[in-house]
This record gives structure tokens, sequence and C-alpha cells, in this order.
């Protein structure tokens, strides 16, 4: 047994989605948090209550629906908003109120522009505010962070810490919000903080480092070895800028190197490469072939020396085996003559719990693929299912497209999309047959992106897997993304853009 159990707290929702062009609707936000309470996270941070209607009533949903994880929203150190934040998590089983105010010199000088004396007043304030509306809950609690706290003056950080955890704060968050520490320096850092506010040995310590310099995983490991019990991460390390640390990288590195740490998560690692995969696919941000833990290279091995001695004994140069991470070859599971019943079934092994009318519209949509490839994989119903669910609240949905092109002729592209209810017809013509309905579907919902990405993968080997076009699209001077999957590439390319073209709408830019 370890000695230490580590929490991790995912914030995927919150400071994941705030990755340019990352935005979710409503429903992608609750089917990323189901997913996470499979994978075994114990917090989830559904967002930023104060920020917009639709992240209020997400992080509302999310406290409803979802069992399991502890359900936090963020908040400034601002009664309304702790307040607007309470009122989004209380509907939760566990709930957590997330309040900060920054302490470093120049953040309070030029970011909030108030006195080390007006913090002080404020952290007290506003943590007693949020201890007593937590106390009204069966089950509720509240995190403080020090906004800044890589660069922020050593002696006064633990006497703002002391003043949150008198107040009633049971979490202390010790960000490096900026990602500007080294682990060399962090790991000191942390157990300078117990050192000087000894309070925080009764209280969970956590930390939410981010990755400009690189470092975001190994400044997280080494506030573990100093004794922090909480991990602020995110799935894939999306996130601001840079990114957060990467929640897979993380928690594998505690597993596989146990004798360093000896600590543990609840993490349920067979779960880390569908996660991956679901959030890749909802925020359109592509996993690099050479991303630590999931991504396509992790687990091959192209050397001649690495072939022959994984031939004769895995671990000669795999220290975590793919089956760890979830990342076993996929069975063939589903073919054209299987039928409802089944569907519904492998789709529940899945964690898909679909009402007859959803699965009618899924079984449409699988036989029309099953027609078309022999066997349907795991892979490929998770593709198809989690377009289904983003569908489902989309502005625009793309009814049909016809194309013509070839080297003789003028590419041309006529498209009818559903827009709020009403058959919406665009053409247009261009230089490549990608630009032609790209600007026909502009033509028909009357809006106009400019194309900044466009890739192709497939989701599966063969030649018939299912296409997966990716798009990033400029709209209002802003981007958004988008993504899509069908057996056909033109039709994915269309509804990628068309997807892009929801998350501007709304975003407000239609």
């Amino acid at each position: 047994m370890s000695s230490r159990y580590i929490k991790i707290f995912d914030t995927t929702l919150r400071d994941g989605e705030q990755a340019p062009g990352a935005s979710m609707n409503r429903g992608e936000k609750l089917e990323v948090a189901h997913q996470l309470t499979r994978l075994g996270v114990d917090i989830i941070e559904a967002g930023f209550p104060i920020s917009s209607a639709e992240d209020f009533e997400s992080v509302k949903e999310i406290a409803r629906e979802v069992k399991g994880a502890r359900i936090a929203g963020l908040a400034r150190a601002i009664e309304k908003d702790v307040r607007v934040c309470w009122d989004a998590v209380k509907p939760a089983e566990r709930a957590r109120i997330h309040t900060f105010i920054s302490t470093s010199p120049i953040h309070m000088k030029y970011q909030i522009k108030k006195t080390p004396d007006e913090v002080r007043k404020i952290t007290r304030e506003m943590v007693s505010l949020a201890r007593d509306l937590a106390a009204t809950h069966a089950d509720a609690d509240v995190e403080f962070s020090a906004m800044d706290a890589s660069r922020s003056e050593p002696e006064f950080l633990a006497e703002i810490f002391a003043i949150a955890i008198e107040c009633g704060a049971t979490t202390i968050n010790v960000p490096d919000t900026v990602g500007y520490a080294l682990p060399l320096e962090w790991g000191d850092f942390i157990h300078e903080q117990y050192r000087l506010c000894p309070a925080l040995e009764d209280v969970t310590v956590s930390v939410h480092c981010h990755n400009d310099l690189g470092l975001a995983t190994a400044n997280s490991l080494a506030a573990v070895r100093a004794g922090a019990t909480q991990v602020e991460c995110a799935v894939n390390g999306i996130g601001e800028r840079a990114g957060n640390a990467a929640l897979e990288e993380v928690v594998m590195a505690i597993r596989t190197r146990g004798d360093v740490f000896g600590v543990g998560t609840g993490v349920h690692t067979e779960e880390i490469a569908r996660t991956s995969r679901l959030v890749s696919t909802l925020t359109g941000y592509t996993i690099q072939r050479n991303k630590a833990i999931v991504g396509r290279n992790a687990f091959a091995h192209e050397s001649g020396i690495h072939q022959a001695g994984l031939l004769t004994r895995a671990e000669t140069f795999e220290i975590m085996k793919p089956g760890d991470v979830g990342l076993a070859e996929s069975d063939l599971v589903l073919g054209k003559h299987s039928g409802r019943h089944a569907l519904r079934a492998q789709l529940a092994e899945l964690g898909y719990q679909l009402s007859d009318t959803e699965l009618d519209e899924a079984f449409h949509r699988f036989k029309s693929i099953a027609d078309k490839k022999k066997t349907v994989t795991v892979l490929d119903l998770e593709a198809l299912v989690s377009e289904e669910i983003r569908e489902r609240q989309d502005h625009f949905t793309l009814q049909s497209f016809v194309t013509q092109a070839g080297s003789a002729i003028i590419p041309t592209s006529q498209v009818d999309v559903d827009v709020r209810g009403r058959r919406k017809r665009g053409r247009s013509f261009s230089n490549g047959a990608v630009e032609s309905i790209f600007k026909a579907i502009d033509n028909a919902v009357g809006m106009k992106g400019s194309l900044a990405d466009y890739q192709v993968r497939s989701v599966t080997a063969g030649k018939d897997a299912l296409a997966e076009v990716r798009v990033a699209v400029e709209v209002g001077g802003r981007s958004f993304n988008g993504q899509a999957v069908s057996y056909d590439v033109m039709e994915a390319s269309a509804k990628a853009y068309v997807r892009a073209l929801n998350n501007a709408a709304a975003a407000g830019e239609a």
C-alpha cells in the first residue's frame, strides 16, 4: 500500500478549454465529465461559472448529472464570482468552490492592482464566504489558490495560505501560473512553504503547473516528492498557452516509478487512451505522434535492435505495456448483420447509455458505415457516437452536398445546410474541391471563415478506414477548431468545417 494518496484534479473542462479554439458545447462537456469519472479522477473542475451563461449552465448540469468525482467551479476572490460559482456547483453530490487571488508582486501591482494588505483582507473575506456557503451542503469544501505563486515572496505567500486555512480552506493550491519554475527549485519551494506555514500539514497541498518551458509534468512530480498531495492537470496537457501538466504523464510516471515516489492515485489507467482520444476529438487538438503515453509512436519500435529486444522480452525497451493505458489492439466488434441489441450492448460497454431515439440514430449511422466496411471497430464506434452527440446541439447541420472536380473543370460545389431549423442552400466554385465546398458552406450559413489549418488521417488502419478531418478556421479574428469523421473524405471535410462555424456561432461570432 502506498504511503500517500495523490488526488488527481482534472481541469480539462476549465483550463483545458481555454486553449485557443478548443471550446466545447454543453453536451460535449458532459460527455467528457462522464468519461473522467470512468477514468477515476478525484476532482473535476467543470468550468468558470461567472465567465458566461453557457459555462454556468454547463457546470450546473455536470454537477447534477455526474456522480463519483467532486465537482469544482472556479471563482475569482470576488463576492459575485463566489456566489455564482456556488449556485452552479451546489447540485453536486460532492461540491467544491475553488477561489483564487494573485500574490506575486508583479501581479498585485499590474494585474489586480491591489496592495498586500488588500490581498490579505480579500483572502480572509472571500474564503470565509466560500466556507459559509459550503457549510450549507452535505459534502462541500473550499480550495484556495494563490495565482502566480511561483513568483511570489515566500513569506508573504505562506502568510496568505495561513489566512486561507484559518478561514476554512481545506485545499491549498500552489500554482506555477506562467510556467516559470524549474524542477530543481520547485520541490524546494514547496518544502519551504511547509516550513513557513505549518498549518499546511493539516490540509491538502496542491500544485498546478503550466508548460511554458516544457516542465509542467516534471514540476508536478517534483512537488509530489516534496509532499504535495494533489496534482492539477489536464488530459493531453491542453490548456492556456503551452498547456498544463498532462494527466496521463503524471499518473503513469507515479505508477511506473513507484520505487521513487511511493505514492498512488485512484486513476484507472486502462481508460487513459480512450479519454485522450475523446478530448482530442471534441477539442480538435491533434495528439502529436511522439506524445508521451498516448501518441501513436509511444509504443512503436522501428529500430532493428529495439525490435529484436522486444521479441525476446518486452521489458527490454518498454517500461509500460500498451494495455496499461488502454492502447491494446481494438477487437473487431460488429458487422453489417449486427442488430440494434448488439450495438446497444457494445455502446454500453464503452460507457454510452442511449435512449431509444438516440439508438435509432446511432444504428442508422452504424448501418451506413457497415455497408461500406466489413467490420466496425471500437474506435469507429467512439468516433461515430461522439460526432452524433456533438451534432445534437449544433446551430448548423450539413444535410447534403454535391461536388464536381477534375483536372479539366473548375471545381464547383452545392450544399444544403440546416440553419437553426431552416434549410439553406449554398453554391460556390473555386480553385480546389475542398475550397469550393467550404465557400459553398459560407454562402449557405451567411458566415465567412478563413481556413488556417487542414488535416486528414484515418481513424483505423486499412483502405476502408473512416477518415477523420480536423480544421482550424478563423472567424472574426478568432480561431475555431472543427473535427468530423466519415467514410468519405469530402463529407468529413464539409462536416468539420461546419463544426468550426458552429463553434464560432456559439462564441457569438455569427
